[in-house]
């Protein structure tokens, strides 16, 4: 009875019901808290809840009239380039924001259709589902004995999706036809780049409302295999460990998953990259940002080595002194960093990684202050308020060492204290525990 009710509601889904005022008004306000930059046209969020409202919602009216008798088309996305952690770039695809209210709006109504359908073991980009969430169930398999992995990577999953079988896949769900002929035009908008437009016949750029979606009705079909298989598996969108009790076994559904994802979902498994391991192995799998290991016979999860060195790359950008902002400033954005940092890999720290962590921080706010001191007679009177006598204080402002070296020596460490640092505002990892 509760199937046949998912059913009849995914199949009664229309173009009208996404049109609604109220899906319409909730969709513009996940649109504008989202940010994000301006479009091809050069509108950004702060203007769009102005330009809707102007001439009492003839735009807003014009809009929705354009999208219901089919003549809406959505502009060309913008192509930005992303840095990746290994060097290299990743596309970013930024619609205009009218085109991200529509998306928005198609993707709330579409959620509701196939939050149901989706997996268990489906993470990425859905309701009171984390990365946490992901990675308590990978350490949960684990602890059970599924601790050999299966770490499989899709090759530029986004820019290969193929447009025709993700409709195909939406139609035994979606029976307004207008719908999914909406959500085709979004995916086949044009890209435009240095000015120059080309047209689209793969993939579902990153950076629209409506690709995550789309992502995992694609992908759902991967984990309605599994799950028919009995395998354990976690996913979060692209990113997936399937969990197996052996390396034999891991080789077997390996090579059968790989021959659905090529053969029945068009998309391409990179061999370089997916691999077989232990989860708490040498190998050092990351996945999410986390790293494994095993403590007796239970597998525990930490930050990864990569996401370590990641922030410590963020610190020192941060606390650059060519910036030129104020103390204020820098302690606001270093404290944004950290907390984000910490609420997310709270799962996975201990104390002695804290304790590290803060000590580098430390290390580089101390550094921070020894180069705006800059001048010989700055540094001598800094550390003359701060109790040091003044033949040291001559020697050490005069001192020809580096600045790294300088911010772990005992002239700073034992005047610009942690206590110290702590009265004038600087947070530390140690100030978020509990």
């Amino acid at each position: 009875m509760e199937q046949d009710c998912k059913s009849t509601k995914s199949q009664s889904l229309t173009l009208e019901d996404i049109l609604t005022r109220e899906n319409l008004n909730e969709a513009l306000k996940q649109v504008v808290a989202n940010k994000g930059a301006p479009g091809v046209d050069g509108i950004s969020t702060a203007d769009i809840k102005g330009l809707l409202r102007a001439n009492e919602g003839a735009l807003a009216q014009a809009l929705k009239q354009s999208v219901l008798k089919g003549k809406y088309r959505p502009k060309a996305v913008k192509r930005v380039w992303i840095p990746k952690e290994n060097g290299s770039q990743r596309p970013l695809g930024i619609p205009t924001v009218i085109d991200r209210l529509i998306q928005q709006a198609v993707a709330q109504k579409l959620q509701e259709v196939y939050e149901p359908k989706f997996s268990e073991g489906s993470y990425g980009y859905r309701p009171n589902r984390s990365a946490q969430d992901a990675i308590e169930r990978i350490l949960s398999y684990a602890n059970e004995g599924y601790d050999w992995v299966i770490d499989m990577d899709l090759e530029k999953f986004f820019d290969t999706v193929n447009h025709e079988l993700l409709i195909y896949i939406m139609e035994r769900d979606i029976k307004d036809r207008r719908i999914l002929t909406l959500i085709l035009r979004m995916m086949k908008a044009p890209i435009e780049e240095d000015g120059k437009q080309t047209p689209c016949t793969l993939g579902v750029p990153q950076g629209g409302c409506i690709s995550p979606l789309l992502a995992n009705i694609l992908l759902n079909e991967l984990d309605q295999l599994l799950e028919s298989r009995g395998l354990r598996f976690v996913r979060y969108a692209d990113d997936m460990m399937i969990m197996c009790r052996s390396e034999r076994s891991a080789k077997r559904v390996l090579e059968s998953t790989a021959r659905f994802i090529e053969s029945r979902l068009k998309l391409k498994v990179n061999r370089e990259k997916t691999k077989i391991a232990r989860l708490a192995s040498p190998d050092n799998l990351k996945f999410l940002g986390f790293g494994f290991r095993k403590r007796g016979k239970e597998h525990k999860t930490h930050p990864h080595t990569k996401s370590i060195m990641k922030l410590k790359r963020k610190i020192k950008e941060t606390l650059g002194r060519s910036r030129g902002v104020s103390q204020q400033q820098y302690q606001e954005e270093l404290s944004t960093l950290l907390r984000g940092w910490y609420n997310y890999f709270k799962i996975g720290l201990g104390k002695t990684r804290i304790l590290t962590l803060d000590e580098h921080t430390r290390r580089r706010i101390r550094m921070l202050y020894w180069k705006r001191w800059k001048r010989i007679k700055t540094k001598y009177e800094a550390l003359m308020k701060l109790g040091v006598n003044r033949w040291k204080a001559w020697e050490w402002a005069n001192s020809s060492k580096k600045y790294w070296a300088i911010a772990q020596s005992w002239i700073l460490t034992t005047t610009l204290t942690n206590e110290r640092l702590r009265k004038h505002g600087w947070l530390c990892l140690k100030d978020m525990q509990s």
